[in-house]
């Protein structure tokens, strides 16, 4: 009979997590708009909440030892599902790092663009300003559609109706969404959380609505699920 095997190193995140989020780092960040930058930015940072929510779902965090004092894995823990998140955490963490350098840059030219005097680039407060709610976020397609929803549910509480087309639900989209495999993951990581749902809503035959709602997912609401709202793919 063979010895068991030890490994020392299980702790370190070295499982593939598939690629890291959109393909920002293959060159495309520079020939976004500064709007489309700032989507990125939202949903990377959405992201890495719910991952960071995982973790804390196990006790863990970057740093936390997946052995015991001997080498061997901990049986109390989701070693597998652990080193995946903290994979993809990092591989996030490096898109944001170059996101937030192609955003700078943006600043940077918009602002030399448009000053015809000596004043000096602008402060970090005024980037700060650049980045929040007055600039016109750009619209994904829709990835999904609201089937159902039940009554008394956290899904009617946040106003979601039957038709709603999905376009957003938190940094799940279009791009991602992985036959939806990526919303059962948002919901899970953002347990009592409030998760930033954008959907378009038919109001007339040729009119629609842009919707933004809030919906947190949370048990013993009095039916099945977290949401209580059944949605298909697009």
């Amino acid at each position: 009979m063979g010895l068991p095997l030890r490994m020392d190193n299980i702790h370190a995140p070295t499982v593939p997590a598939g690629p890291s989020s959109r393909p920002l780092t293959n060159g495309n960040a520079k020939h976004l708009s500064f709007a489309e930058l700032q989507a990125k930015k939202e949903n990377l940072e959405a992201e890495l909440t719910a991952l960071s929510g995982v973790l804390d779902s196990h006790g863990v965090n970057m740093e936390t030892p997946l052995t015991t004092a001997d080498g061997f894995p901990r049986a109390d823990i989701d070693v597998a599902q652990i080193r995946t998140t903290r994979a993809r955490i990092i591989h996030l963490k490096n898109d944001y790092k170059d996101l937030m350098n192609a955003i700078e840059k943006h600043l940077h030219e918009h602002f030399a663009s448009i000053q015809d005097t000596d004043d000096g680039i602008p402060t970090s407060t005024h980037r700060a300003e650049m980045l929040g709610d007055s600039i016109p976020a750009t619209l994904d397609e829709p990835f999904a559609k609201v089937n159902s929803v039940v009554a008394g549910s956290p899904a009617e509480s946040a106003g979601l109706k039957p038709g709603d087309e999905i376009r957003n639900f938190g940094y799940v989209n279009r791009e991602n969404h992985d036959g939806l495999k990526k919303v059962a993951e948002c919901v899970q990581g953002n347990e009592g959380q409030r998760i930033l749902v954008k959907v378009s809503r038919r109001i007339e035959s040729d009119r629609r609505q842009e919707l933004q709602l809030n919906l947190t997912p949370r048990r013993n609401w009095g039916g099945r699920g977290l949401l209580g709202c059944h949605i298909l793919p697009l």
